[in-house]
């Protein structure tokens, strides 16, 4: 789990791109202009008000909110997830209650063929979506399956379900109705919409929507399409349509790549300039795509854009600087890691999940043993952390309420990045969407991010409130409290890691 990622290891902010895109609303000289000058290079970006950003706090405000937009949607509802619980017979009926309340309305949904398969031909993911297609056809309602062009021929017969997701899913969380999108880390399923804590953030801006519609749109045109069927068993059944971009992945891997290649690299590109007479607002966000299994040569901004703030962070015009790492799966790789160290915060917070509050506490097999091998990891980064000097700098904290799969207990699942800048009180900078951090996430899925840069006074309040409450039930957790018995961790978890490595996933 701790293998370097196959990624070019790029100075700050450069895939290969030369555009130079607008000058920011910040002084030239100001801290957060030298990093949106570097971003602006890198990424699209969008200057929107910064009250068209909604954060919301729950997961059953996230449910709520979901379908309440639904339910008023006039246009389009496009929903781009992991996979859909397949018990989620009440978000269904919502969106068919939409259906059939405005007969303009046009439904695309987007899960990833292994996940959305699973079960089957027991009810699944993709039985469940193919009903709404049965009910109001191919017209209005598109369902996509997503399929890494990773695992092919003889492995993918004979890896088991379980196992095979680790060799890349379709990882992206957009949530779009209308003119506004959703962006977060949560799968539309019972846990994240009731006790499994995630970050959501709302975006009322139809150029940020735009945009994320048509990276959207891309994959999915690149994905196979779910039809009912009463001759299966599964109640479905899937195909390559003709009109999709090259040829299947299962059929031809390198070509679907390249095809994918030619219709994907566009979205990493930078922004044109902005004409002289057009004003910067004091709210930016740039998409950023890591979109690796899929681009060759590899043009993704995620990671290219946060390792270079991170080494921005580490010079002496930003010295000083705090920030507060999440992330639900403790992995972060090497590069993050280290680059997370040089920063040389004043001072830092890493918030994981604690065993208790991990999805995988009480699984069967090799997945059971992946709390302990987060805790690993865990521990291994206080180490790293105190062989640098600063312990006194940097704390990490487990998450934790109650105990998953028992009354009352909650998992955690958030992910991100607050910087708060030398000088100023809340964070000016915070990243939120699908992505872990990890060699996966950089290597085998399809993530997607926003990036929000803002001197705007509200926001950044917001934000710092986010990155509060986020804590609530964090707990500061030492060296010495790894060495208790029960955190010790066996021989066979770490077995379990080398094996995970050697066969080449990334679970």
């Amino acid at each position: 789990m701790e293998s370097e990622v196959n990624v070019l290891d790029l100075g700050p902010f450069e895939h290969g791109s030369t555009t130079t895109a607008p000058g920011p609303a910040q002084s030239p000289a100001s801290p957060l202009a030298s990093i949106t000058s570097e971003l602006d290079k890198l990424t699209p970006r969008f200057d929107v008000s910064a009250d068209d950003i909604e954060i919301i706090r729950s997961p059953t405000e996230f449910y709520e909110t979901l379908k309440a937009k639904i339910a008023t949607a006039q246009r389009r509802i496009f929903l781009s997830t992991l996979y859909v619980g397949k018990a989620e017979d009440e978000l269904i009926d919502t969106i068919r209650s939409a259906l059939k309340a405005n007969a303009q309305l046009q439904v695309s949904i987007l899960t990833d063929y292994l996940r959305g398969t699973r079960e089957a031909p027991d009810p699944s993911c993709a039985s469940l979506l193919a009903s709404l297609v049965r009910d109001f056809g191919a017209e209005r309602v598109d369902v996509r399956l997503y399929h890494t062009p990773n695992l092919t021929g003889v492995r993918k017969a004979v890896l088991p379900k379980r196992i095979n997701e680790g060799w890349g899913l379709q990882h992206m969380k957009l949530y779009g109705v209308d003119d506004e999108i959703i962006m977060s880390g949560a799968n539309l399923s019972n846990d994240y919409f009731t006790n499994r804590q995630d970050r959501y953030h709302v975006f009322k801006a139809a150029r940020v929507t735009d945009f994320f519609y048509n990276v959207y749109r891309a994959v999915a045109d690149m994905s196979y399409r779910v039809l009912p069927s009463d001759l299966e068993a599964s109640g479905f059944v899937i195909e390559w349509p003709s009109k999709n971009v090259g040829p299947a992945p299962l059929e031809d891997p390198k070509g679907y790549i390249a095809s994918a290649t030619k219709l994907l690299a566009p979205f990493t590109k930078p922004s044109p300039r902005l004409s002289t007479m057009e004003k910067a607002s004091d709210t930016h966000v740039y998409p950023l795509l890591q979109l690796t299994p899929l681009l060759k040569p590899d043009t993704s901004t995620e990671l290219p854009a946060l390792t270079g703030i991170l080494r921005k962070l580490g010079t002496p015009e930003l010295a000083g600087s705090r920030w507060t790492f999440t992330a639900g799966y403790f992995n972060m790789t090497p590069d993050v890691r280290q680059l997370l160290l040089e920063s040389q915060p004043s001072s830092a917070t890493v918030v994981a999940a604690s065993p208790w509050a991990n999805g995988f506490y009480g699984s069967k097999g090799v997945s059971g043993m992946l709390p302990a091998a987060y805790t690993l990891l865990s521990r291994r980064f206080l180490d790293a952390v105190a062989r640098a000097g600063l312990s006194q700098q940097i704390v990490l904290k487990e998450w934790r309420k109650g105990t998953v799969n028992t009354p009352g207990g909650w998992t955690y699942h958030a992910k991100g990045i607050w910087i708060t800048l030398p000088g100023q009180q809340y964070p000016s900078i915070s990243l939120v969407g699908s992505s872990n951090y990890t060699k996966r996430s950089y290597s085998l899925d399809l993530e997607a991010n926003t990036l929000v840069v803002t001197s705007n006074a509200d926001l950044q309040r917001r934000l710092g409130e986010e990155e509060k409450w986020l804590q609530e039930y964090a707990t500061p957790v030492t060296r010495d409290d790894y060495a208790k018995t029960e955190r010790r961790v066996g021989l066979h978890v770490r077995v379990a890691m080398w094996i995970v490595t050697l066969v080449g996933g990334a679970l």
